[in-house]
């Protein structure tokens, strides 16, 4: 056997990561077709009735939230058995998806003596989190 028919190993903390990934896609997927179907079946009903969604659709931000009382920031997650809002479910899912992924690897780049990029992951997954802890608001 040459070493071009050889197949190349990957290295455990990319089958890590690649895994976790592939779950974590497969899942928040799932959700959000499941949480939309749900949806516009009238399965789980709306938090903005259906008939209204053309009236707001095109107001400003302060007068849609004034006039359909929606929540801000993560108080969504209260809304999540109505139709409109558990299809945001799946998109959160899609959106942290690398999170576990990066604080998966740490330990494999740590036990392999790879302590500078056990730190980069490590750092990457603080940015995540504190970027999805709505501590960073930004101003009108």
């Amino acid at each position: 056997m040459s070493a071009r028919d050889e197949k190349p190993t990957q290295p455990l903390e990319q089958l890590h990561y690649a895994t976790l990934l592939d779950w974590g896609t497969k899942l928040g997927f799932v959700v959000l077709v499941v949480a939309f179907a749900a949806y516009v079946t009238g399965l789980l009903p709306a938090f903005i009735p259906h008939e209204q969604l053309p009236e707001v659709w095109g107001l400003p931000l302060d007068a849609y939230l004034a006039r359909t009382g929606a929540p801000t920031g993560w108080d969504w997650v209260g809304l999540v058995t109505k139709g409109d809002y558990a299809s945001i479910a799946g998109i959160a899912l899609l959106s942290a998806c690398s999170l576990p992924c990066l604080l998966v690897i740490v330990p494999d780049y740590w036990r392999r003596g790879e302590r500078g990029l056990a730190t980069i992951a490590a750092l990457i997954a603080l940015v995540l989190l504190f970027a999805a802890s709505g501590l960073l608001v930004a101003g009108h």
